[in-house]
């Protein structure tokens, strides 16, 4: 059984109590490894060390400080077969899909903003004819970044690439659900060079280790991705504390098809929004609306597809949808089922647990669910689910649907099907959602804003956003 262990000042530690706990495979359901089970020492320890590598690491050329981040990156280039196995026996989703989405986008993360720090710049103005005002960014300090179980190392290097491009050092916690990843992760940025406590990793609970981190008065920014209700925690823990907070939070994303759609096109890219990693992607379009004349038409071939998918071993290339990522996970997403059924729903195809033969009759495998029947304002359509579960509603006029879109919550993503570029235009603007995409989904361009609007989020990550937020604006005033 292996045995994970917390990155501290660039050393591989055992956490200070000397307590584990268990790491579940999801797809045999059986324990295969233990990780730290961290607290609020093993957090002090890392501050110290971060605290310690600061000053060196914030005033490193950025050339130098790229070159090190697009080491890590060619290091995770040359290590994507094991680290995406890593991911789909900790995360249970299909190896086949660790290997062209999971790897190479943590690999991407890395490069991206180990370049976008060379590039990154700032303002000057000339104020009248006698004075010259211009702006400094400086990294902020220590960051905290908590990170979340359904895109492990994909997300975990979303947070610390742009944290670390910037200057500054980083205290983060993956989730104890998935923790592999990261924990291969630090071997990797040993071997790159990274200088001592400019990266920690506390692996650990939440209420313990990532409440710490929260907490520490030596850490004035977090970046969190995850739940919403843990979000609002954060939120009411750091605002008197005056923190800088990044929250990506829940999604009931709408996918909105009209009848003038490339009716192929959205079919199919349907299936994937709807099912991709078993539908534990912040992004996947859960509520599908379509136009009543094409309604009848949509929901038989959406299910005939549905029916085709292959639910079993993530190790075989051959499945199609994994384990969801623990057995507690797995009864929630269950229990939706359960609701959309007291409220009236028609479960059309799914709907139950699913057994595996041989290695994996233990798993946590659900059977990709599409609903109809329900009405926008039950909880199976307002609340997040997170997992291979669609509801598929009619709709008659472009009004009605924005209504439908915006009636959660959330306000994540969106989808928009449809030919007539004058009524994407127009319904991408009403549409209440950080992102839009318009006859395609997770199509990604790391140069743009990343984040949601009302319960799904504060603030924004990626591209200039995100080096803006691990840095603090200074306006320096000469006058001549």
């Amino acid at each position: 059984m292996e045995k994970i262990y917390n990155y501290i000042n660039g050393e591989l530690v055992e956490p200070i109590s000397g307590k584990f706990l268990s790491n579940y495979s999801p797809a045999e359901g059986k324990i295969y490894s233990v990780i730290p089970d961290s607290d609020q020492h093993d957090v002090e320890k890392a501050v110290v060390a971060a605290k310690a590598a600061f000053i060196q690491w914030s005033t490193m050329a950025v050339e130098k400080r790229s070159a090190i981040l697009t080491r890590i990156a060619d290091l995770i280039d040359r290590d994507l077969d094991k680290l995406a196995l890593a991911e789909s026996i900790d995360n249970g989703k299909p190896v086949k899909l660790a290997k062209v989405v999971d790897i190479p986008r943590a690999s991407a993360n890395m490069r991206f903003f180990a370049s976008g720090a060379i590039h990154f710049a700032s303002e000057a103005h000339v104020t009248g004819t006698d004075a010259i005002n211009y702006t400094v960014r400086n990294p902020i300090g220590i960051a905290g970044c908590i990170s979340p179980w359904n895109l492990p190392l994909y997300l975990f290097t979303w947070k610390i690439a742009p944290a670390l491009a910037s200057g500054c050092t980083v205290v983060a916690k993956p989730s104890e659900l998935t923790p592999m990843t990261a924990f291969l992760f630090s071997r990797l940025c040993i071997e790159a060079g990274l200088p001592k406590g400019v990266l920690n990793i506390v692996h650990g609970l939440g209420p313990k280790a990532g409440q710490a981190i929260i907490e520490h008065p030596e850490i004035p920014a977090i970046s969190f991705t995850g739940g919403t209700v843990t979000g609002k925690k954060i939120a009411a823990t750091t605002a008197p504390m005056f923190k800088k907070l990044s929250l990506e939070l829940g999604g009931k994303n709408p996918n909105i098809i009209f009848a003038d759609c490339d009716f192929e096109q959205a079919v199919t890219t349907s299936i994937q929004s709807s099912f991709s990693n078993q539908g534990e992607i912040c992004l996947c379009g859960s509520r599908i609306f379509v136009e009543q004349s094409i309604y009848k038409k949509f929901v038989d071939e959406f299910v005939k597809r549905t029916k085709a998918l292959i639910t079993g071993d993530p190790l075989s290339d051959v499945t199609n949808t994994g384990a969801l990522v623990s057995e507690a996970h797995m009864n929630k997403v269950l229990a939706y089922i359960d609701l959309a059924r007291q409220e009236g729903g028609t479960i059309e195809t799914g709907g139950n647990r699913v057994t595996i033969s041989g290695r994996c009759a233990q798993g946590y495998f659900v059977e990709p669910t599409v609903i109809t029947g329900l009405n926008c304002a039950c909880r199976t359509n307002q609340e997040e689910i997170f997992g291979p579960v669609v509801s598929i509603t009619p709709f008659a006029k472009e009004e009605e649907v924005i209504g439908y879109a915006n009636s959660t919550p959330y306000g994540l993503s969106a989808t928009i099907w449809t030919e007539n570029l004058k009524r994407a235009h127009r319904v991408a603007a009403e549409v209440k959602s950080g992102i839009v995409w318009v006859n395609c989904w997770l199509v990604r361009d790391l140069r743009t804003p990343f984040g949601g609007m009302k319960q799904s989020g504060v603030g924004r990550e990626g591209g200039w956003e995100a080096l803006r937020f691990f840095t603090e604006a200074k306006n320096v005033c000469i006058k001549l």
